[in-house]
């Protein structure tokens, strides 16, 4: 079998990193007589466009949605997967080699939330067109893997995808994601922790609206109001306008850390320092750090919404994501009743346990196997 994985631009999107990293590490080993062949677009930037005006961009768009998906047809193979849907445009060009195509559809926040493009393009009108041409390849694709039941809906009422296509493979969290000697976090603590009785809630991941970002926030000014020693840890994207205004408004800047963007090995440690995970997203494609976060023993509470009911189980607190007051007492009854917290750090690490990249590959073994069965019987048949 020579399976080729498309990736996205190495480096661009760390989550899409992770996922190919550790999916391809784990079909190495399950099938290590398959021969895998990963290839990713070329990173461009406006200091390497030279006959190309740096200021349109247009370089880029060539590389995306015509250079890339003709070097990709090239590549010769048994069975194709895109690994994000962002790159869905190269079954395009792929459904020609007449070979089976597999797309990984993350999430479709942008048809749920597209004012999260007007922060991020120039042009938001034609960044949406684009996005959408991109994902619209999903329609060619043999199987669309989704993270989540809930994108798998996503991707049936929005591109009118049949559920028979449609596999829902959840997400694995890394083994070294785990707790640490209890002399390291003690450290760790004390170094960031202002007051030994602090609260320290954590959050991670981008500023985007539909993080939900500003209920943090208000939920960090609620506790203050109540007199408790308490601080957020941030790591991720840098805060809004509208979420730096409501912190100074509201005097929260000594109150904050924010450890931006961290290497793995510090994002563990604010795993187990931290008091409890705030993940009060309006929307996830699966929400990969409330796993993360159970496994390194911190508990979680986020929202009952979108996917992430279905990812955390019954080992996280739920709550409406806008409800300040519900996720306010959430946090101090994790705080005062040491046995509710412990019965959660519990039942967090069984479900972590659950969710493992080598199951996600197991899974994927099976679909590559049962599609390129089904390709061989209808070859046969045409002969």
């Amino acid at each position: 079998m020579r399976l080729v994985i498309v990736r996205r631009e190495v480096g661009v999107a760390l989550s899409m990193d992770v996922y190919a990293d550790n999916l391809v590490a784990e079909l190495k080993a399950i099938r290590p007589n398959w021969e895998i062949v990963e290839f990713a677009p070329q990173l461009w930037s406006r200091n390497h466009e030279n006959l190309w005006h740096s200021g349109t961009g247009i370089r880029k768009y060539y590389e995306r949605y015509w250079h890339h998906p003709q070097q990709v047809c090239q590549i010769e193979g048994d069975i194709y997967h895109i690994i994000d849907h962002t790159n869905a445009h190269v079954a395009y060009w792929l459904r020609r080699k007449n070979k089976p195509i597999i797309i990984t559809c993350h999430d479709l926040v942008q048809f749920v939330y597209p004012e999260i493009l007007k922060g991020q393009s120039r042009f938001p009108a034609f960044s949406m067109a684009s996005w959408q041409f991109s994902v619209k390849g999903l329609r060619y694709a043999n199987c669309v893997v989704a993270d989540s039941s809930n994108t798998a809906k996503d991707v049936h009422e929005k591109l009118g995808i049949e559920l028979q296509r449609i596999m829902v493979v959840p997400l694995g969290v890394e083994a070294s994601f785990r707790p640490l000697p209890l002399a390291e976090v003690k450290s760790f603590r004390q170094q960031s922790k202002r007051f030994p009785e602090e609260i320290c809630l954590l959050n991670i991941g981008s500023t985007h609206q539909r993080k939900n970002i500003i209920t943090v926030l208000k939920v960090l000014k609620t506790l203050k109001d109540q007199g408790l020693s308490v601080c957020l840890w941030r790591s991720g994207g840098k805060f809004t306008t509208e979420q730096i205004a409501f912190i100074k408004e509201h005097n929260l800047d000594q109150d904050i850390l924010d450890f931006g963007t961290v290497e793995k090995n510090i994002l563990i440690q604010l795993y187990n320092a931290a008091d409890v995970l705030l993940a009060p997203s309006l929307y996830e494609g699966f929400g990969l750090t409330v796993i993360e976060a159970m496994a390194c023993g911190l508990p979680v509470i986020t929202s009952n919404v979108s996917s992430l009911p279905e990812v955390v189980g019954n080992a996280a607190v739920l709550v409406e994501p806008m409800d300040i007051q519900a996720i306010s007492e959430s946090v101090v009854s994790l705080e005062q009743n040491s046995i509710y917290r412990q019965n959660l750090i519990d039942q967090g690490f069984v479900r972590a346990k659950q969710l493992t990249w080598k199951k996600s590959a197991e899974q994927l073994v099976s679909i590559y196997e049962q599609l390129t069965s089904q390709q061989s019987k209808f070859a046969d048949a045409k002969k």
